[in-house]
């Protein structure tokens, strides 16, 4: 291996490297991601198959994830507060229990809708707690230097999984049915309870935390309005991530209506645009760059121009294709905002920070994924495709046109007297 090529492998793997924590928990998600693929493969396709609405396919996306809107603040409180891994351990195991029960009922052919929405309810409850903790965990696994390598590299072994755990669910529901993917969901959790019982506890880098007082969330929420590098990637990723990324409703329509394929082609789909957010998700870990405002709107406009080119491919080849820059697009602009948030954040209230991405980025479902939902199932699945890569190029360019022209007030401005003068 040529020096040249050794340093870019170290520089990918800077926080595998140095952090055996982060070895140890990078290594269980990556197999639990696995399952998490194969689950939500499984769980869309079971939705189509006992109603055959769209629409009720974007009610269960908003029943998973509506908690989080709710819930979600008090769990970054809880991740403020408590420790961390501790709060992981009662939540990945309760995950499994979800998957479980719901292969359960699935193998033994009682499942309803409403099982499936109690269910999505539960998971989103469990949400809610879980992913405060475990995106500001990173940070105490491999301190501030490389944290943002760190996001990378598990966003690489989360999608990495999305480009088979789709394909392999697809192939499993077309031969074995979907209730072997909802247990293999279920088993694939206690890998990760395992790499978090593993952990040396003297070895993680240790926040400060906040005190057991009244009024934490408030104050929480009124620090991230207040700090101007917090509220404006909150507000822009909120657009995005409500009216533009949702992949569980689009994708599924897509593929069925628009394409008339089944299962296999739909897992086909999302393991190519896993393809493109692994390699995202590889590219961001090598160059491990300082987040900023600039890049996320490039990514928003990246991932507008991709699916304009999803929503107009005219064979299924061409769609699946165009699906690799859309996943490449997308998952840098997470990365981009998911470090953003941590760094920019203090560390007392990086929890409660982390716990209103988790809102926007999850609990937006239950608003976006009705709608997405509604306009697919009357318009079709190219229209949905095309209006949400319009918003995508309409914030993303509006983006840019603001920093410009902020730029050229400032440059406009006259400058002070006693600096004129020298």
């Amino acid at each position: 291996m040529s020096p040249r090529v050794e340093a870019a492998v170290q520089r990918t793997f800077a926080s595998v490297r140095s952090s055996r924590n982060f070895r140890l928990y990078l290594a269980g998600m990556g197999i639990s991601a696995m399952g998490t693929w194969m689950n939500f493969t499984a769980s869309s396709w079971l939705v189509l198959q006992l109603t055959g609405s769209g629409t009720v396919l974007g009610v269960n996306s908003a029943l998973m994830f509506g908690p989080v809107l709710f819930l979600g603040p008090f769990g970054g409180v809880l991740a403020d507060r408590f420790d961390k891994r501790r709060i992981l351990l009662v939540t990945q195991f309760a995950y499994a229990l979800v998957a479980l029960t719901l292969s359960a009922l699935v193998f033994t052919d009682v499942i309803t809708i409403w099982m499936v929405y109690t269910l999505s309810v539960i998971s989103g409850c469990i949400t809610a707690i879980d992913n405060p903790s475990r995106q500001s965990f990173y940070v105490e696994m491999v301190g501030e230097d490389v944290l943002t390598n760190a996001v990378s590299l598990n966003s690489a072994v989360f999608t990495g999984s999305r480009i088979v755990g789709p394909a392999f669910a697809g192939i499993l529901i077309a031969t074995v049915g979907m209730a072997v993917c909802f247990l293999i969901d279920g088993l694939s959790y206690f890998a990760v309870l395992a790499a978090l019982f593993a952990m040396r506890p003297g070895e993680l880098h240790e926040q400060r935390r906040t005190t057991r007082e009244r009024g934490h969330l408030m104050a929480g929420l009124r620090y991230a309005w207040e700090t101007p590098e917090l509220r404006r990637p909150l507000l822009v990723m909120a657009v995005v991530f409500t009216l533009v990324f949702q992949w569980q409703v689009l994708v599924p329509l897509l593929a069925e209506r628009t394409f008339d394929s089944g299962p296999r082609e739909f897992g086909i789909m999302s393991a190519a645009a896993g393809v493109g957010s692994f390699v995202a998700a590889l590219w961001t870990a090598n160059r491990n760059r300082t987040p900023s405002m600039r890049r996320l709107s490039w990514y928003a406009v990246g991932s507008g121009v991709s699916m304009a080119l999803v929503a107009v491919a005219p064979t299924l080849f061409l769609a699946t294709v165009a699906m690799i820059p859309m996943g490449f697009s997308a998952m840098s602009f997470m990365i981009n905002g998911n470090t953003m948030m941590q760094l920019t954040s203090r560390p007392e209230a990086r929890g409660r920070v982390m716990a209103l991405y988790g809102v926007i980025f999850l609990g937006s479902t239950p608003i976006g994924a009705p709608i997405i939902g509604w306009i697919g199932e009357h318009l079709g699945p190219r229209i949905d495709f095309l209006i949400s890569a319009a918003i995508a190029l309409g914030v993303g360019g509006g983006v840019m046109w603001a920093r410009r022209r902020a730029a050229a007030t400032a440059a406009a401005e006259p400058e002070p007297a006693g600096i004129a003068a020298a």
